[in-house]
């Protein structure tokens, strides 16, 4: 097999099933052991791979809730408000975005009232200028990966 494409396989074989074997990726790539352990220390150590980590269903263990936050913050205080936010654990995505809003956030709760609680202290901070809140009513598709592109002309 050329080695082409080997990176793309590689990781779209790990998005597949995250707990793969390097010998049963090995395996499934056509390659060696060895090929497959170097490849992917390689893409470790350029990031492209950045850990590994289970997909928890938070509905399951009672975080019924998740809300989409949009905040407006005062121009110079952006960093001090994402890095808050980031560190409430119950904020699973934090973004700096363009439009009327600078950041959006999506947490998790388990129940309204911890949500609204949630809310009620970010809003004390002095350098967030308005906020809309929405509740998800319905999570059509949520923490999706793709598959990156393969050449498929070997």
């Amino acid at each position: 097999m050329t080695y082409e494409n080997l990176d793309a396989k590689l990781v779209n074989a790990l998005l597949g099933d995250g707990r793969a074997s390097l010998r049963s990726l090995a395996e499934d790539l056509d390659v060696s052991v060895t090929t497959v352990s170097n490849h992917l220390s390689d893409l470790e150590e350029q990031g492209v791979i950045d850990g590994y980590t289970p997909k928890v269903d938070y509905d399951a263990v009672g975080y019924d809730v998740t809300a989409v936050i949009q905040l407006q913050v005062e121009g110079n205080a952006l960093p001090d408000v994402t890095d808050t936010l980031r560190d409430h654990r119950q904020m699973i995505s934090v973004y700096e975005v363009t439009g009327d809003y600078d950041v959006i956030a999506i947490g998790k709760f388990e129940d309204t009232d911890g949500m609204n609680d949630q809310i009620k202290q970010l809003l004390t901070d002095p350098d967030i200028k308005a906020s809309n809140t929405s509740v998800v009513l319905n999570a059509v598709s949520e923490n999706e990966q793709f598959e990156l592109e393969v050449d498929n002309e070997e």
